[in-house]
């Protein structure tokens, strides 16, 4: 299995996919800032919303087709929620564009982003992508912040 996992620093996700995965499971965690080493991950540190980033990414996969990508890309916050609202939906924009064409049809794709303007729209185009689609909240997650997951199952396959 190949995972790679956006906005991965502290690695919390890597950390989990480490204990639940297959020891020879490929595991790509991807951030701006700089990660600790962690046993079996392949860290890239990179602005995975930069073309650059996006390469860097790419060559790690080195071609290969990916079963699972998880975004815990967030913007940084300006406190200005109309912009971090966007900011929050354009990450997760680039990241479901990533996702479609990583992932092998049947992969999986989960995705950080804010409740508000712009998530019904961005949820539609998830859904057009993948057979199925969920919105969920962790329960760790305080209750006042408007931080969901999308959750998208089976990567529809290529389309002519």
């Amino acid at each position: 299995m190949t995972v790679v996992d956006l906005g991965a620093a502290p690695a919390s996700w890597c950390q989990v996919l480490k204990q639940r995965l297959v020891p020879q499971a490929k595991i790509i965690a991807v951030d701006i800032l700089p990660m600790a080493p962690l046993a079996g991950v392949m860290v890239v540190q990179a602005d995975f919303a930069t073309d650059e980033g996006l390469a860097a990414v790419q060559g790690a996969l080195v071609g290969a087709r990916v079963d699972l990508v998880l975004s815990d890309l967030a913007p940084n916050l300006s406190g200005i929620e109309s912009v971090d609202q966007a900011r929050s939906v354009h990450l997760a924009e680039l990241a479901l564009e990533f996702a479609f064409h990583a992932l092998q049809p049947g992969g999986d794709f989960v995705v950080k982003v804010f409740q508000g303007a712009g998530l019904a729209e961005f949820q539609h185009a998830v859904g057009e992508r993948f057979a199925k689609t969920y919105v969920r909240k962790p329960k760790a997650s305080r209750d006042r912040s408007r931080e969901v997951f999308v959750v998208a199952k089976q990567r529809l396959g290529d389309r002519a």
